[in-house]
């Protein structure tokens, strides 16, 4: 069963469309008269497209003028998902569904408030899929920045407008990776997304005293336990080319934020694993990155001293760090 499938109620006479899975096995069905009613999956059959045509009364010319009329009537008016389909560890394909009865012009693009790259448009028909002709690499996450979805509803014959749709949506690492699910229409396991669903108010929290009594104590051994820090290398190059792919859809301030903070990483990972010295090349641009480091490391208590690194390599673009 899909959100926009068309059911029956098995122990009564009622059908309607699935418009929500709710928990615990509990399917929302909108049924003709227009009421939403929770019901247990195990009480629901899917119709099936030729039933009508198998059962179908015979019907007048008038009758048949108006039912070609309501032909175009929207049955399904939700179903629109992203799906991200991993390809193997390091890349996803990127595909957006549309599991409903609408056809839907849309527009699907990805960038900051300001500057928008677009990946897909186009028209994409009730019940059908289009990919996204580049994949995602996952070591990029952070980058990937928001995604807008719009489009407009449209089908042909006689139906109530609809606004146009447009939904933001911002991926976060602890929430993605836990979206696996079958995909509607491409019957994969991807991350998957829906765009129009409904909000459902969260459940209450429910906490097992003991399972948290466990979970401090593990994390008051973990206090005692001897970390250990991965050695970056001695010279880092914080241009921004070498540190994202995404940088032509990234402000100034962006840019500055994400060098900044590989910067500090990397500095601290440095001095956790008690490297000597360490090498940051900054670039000469308009001096303001070198500035920034150069402002974070004058008096730190790690840092034995600083200067311009190596002049006939690197000019005045890098600094050298002596860690104490």
């Amino acid at each position: 069963m899909n959100i926009g499938d068309k059911v029956r109620l098995i122990h009564s006479k009622e059908e309607g469309i699935i418009t929500r899975f709710l928990k615990n096995d509990v399917v929302e069905v909108e049924i003709e008269a227009g009421f939403k009613l929770p019901v247990l999956r195990r009480e629901l059959a899917v119709v099936s497209k030729s039933e009508d045509k198998a059962f179908k009364p015979q019907t007048t010319s008038l009758e048949q003028t108006i039912e070609k009329r309501s032909e175009s009537k929207v049955k399904a008016d939700k179903g629109i998902f992203l799906a991200f389909l991993p390809l193997n560890d390091k890349t996803v394909s990127l595909h957006i569904i549309n599991n409903t009865d609408w056809d839907l012009p849309f527009s699907l693009t990805t960038g900051s408030d300001k500057t928008h790259r677009g990946i897909m448009g186009g028209f994409l028909k009730a019940r059908s899929v289009q990919s996204s002709p580049t994949d995602l690499a996952l070591k990029d996450f952070d980058e990937w920045g928001s995604f807008t979805f719009q489009a407009f509803y449209h089908t042909f014959g006689f139906f109530v407008e609809c606004p146009t749709f447009i939904k933001k949506l911002r991926l976060r690492a602890n929430t993605f990776f836990n979206q696996k699910k079958i995909a509607p229409l491409l019957q994969k396991e991807t991350y998957l997304f829906q765009l129009d669903a409904e909000d459902v108010p969260e459940a209450p929290l429910l906490i097992n005293a003991s399972e948290l009594k466990e979970k401090m104590l593990a994390s008051k051994m973990e206090e005692f336990l001897p970390k250990t820090f991965e050695k970056p290398s001695p010279t880092i190059d914080l241009h921004i080319e070498q540190l994202t792919n995404n940088n032509l859809i990234m402000s100034n301030a962006q840019m500055l934020e994400l060098q900044l903070r590989t910067f500090e990483s990397k500095f601290e990972s440095a001095i956790a694993s008690g490297m000597d010295e360490i090498v940051f090349i900054h670039g000469v641009g308009n001096g303001v990155l070198k500035q920034e480091i150069q402002r974070k490391l004058a008096g730190h208590k790690n840092v034995a001293w600083f200067q311009d690194a190596q002049k006939e390599k690197f000019g005045y673009g890098a600094t050298r760090i002596k860690i104490k």
